[in-house]
């Protein structure tokens, strides 16, 4: 749905911790907004050292790559494209989550900042609408060019908000040269 005419190159990484109630998780929850900072700063190098091996491996450099993600994914997605030490990607897409604060994440919203596409359910019972409403707002206070789109769902992702985004994708890459 997002790239109908198979031009990118779509690669996941599954969050490295297995966490009750189930499945895999980026980082324990202290409270929203707020991740273990044990857990997150254990996950957050795995995640620098396989965005540099994607890189090098795909040839695809950082300036060419679109980081995103769904709840933890979205938090990780928000963490990479902000942090200071990183280099920053053209865009992000954050589906139901939130910008992290977490003691030893150095986040930089000086300018230029990544286009960004948000989108959250207004029923979301996981994390709430807020955490989204709150990062668009931060984001375009620091002068970032924000999509943003909430949908009658809950926490989940809305495909309408994919077919949308398939164009906003090719629009946030750079030019080839």
């Amino acid at each position: 749905m997002l790239d109908p005419r198979q031009r990118l190159l779509g690669a996941t990484v599954r969050g490295p911790l297995s966490l009750p109630p189930g499945g895999a998780h980026w980082y324990a929850l202290a409270e929203l907004g707020y991740p273990d900072p044990a857990t997150f700063m254990q996950t957050l190098p795995l995640l620098h050292a396989w965005l540099d091996a994607f890189a090098a491996d795909s040839g695809i450099p950082p300036d060419r790559t679109v980081l995103g993600g769904f709840s933890q994914g979205a938090v990780m997605a928000y963490a990479l494209s902000l942090e200071r030490a990183r280099p920053r990607p053209p865009a992000a897409i954050a589906l139901s989550g939130f910008i992290p604060t977490v003691p030893g994440l150095e986040l930089d919203l000086a300018p230029p900042l990544p286009r960004f596409a948000i989108g959250h359910g207004v029923y979301d019972d996981v994390i709430g609408v807020e955490w989204s409403r709150r990062a668009r707002e931060v984001l375009e206070n620091a002068g970032a060019e924000v999509l943003y789109r909430e949908s009658p769902l809950g926490h989940t992702i809305d495909p309408r908000f994919l077919v949308e985004l398939s164009g906003w994708l090719g629009q946030s890459l750079p030019a080839r040269v």
